[in-house]
């Protein structure tokens, strides 16, 4: 959904890829809007938003998302 209220630059499609056992996967770089009204930024070519909320550092994914075994590191 656009805003037409924003800048032409901004509208620029982002291809987004989403992966049902993990993260969303966005090409950068993005803002996220938080629910507090904060904005979070990634200037990487590649960003993976969290959709699990186990992420330290959410909104972005830290792989919390895997299941771990016993014996991993």
């Amino acid at each position: 959904m656009r805003n037409e209220t924003e800048p032409a630059a901004d509208r620029s499609a982002r291809r987004v890829t989403i992966d049902p056992e993990g993260p969303v996967l966005i090409d950068g770089p993005v803002e996220v809007r938080m629910p507090d009204g904060t904005t979070a930024r990634s200037d990487r070519f590649m960003v993976a938003l969290c959709t699990c909320r186990r992420s330290r550092r959410y909104p972005w994914c830290d792989t919390s998302h895997r299941r771990r075994t016993r014996g991993e590191d």
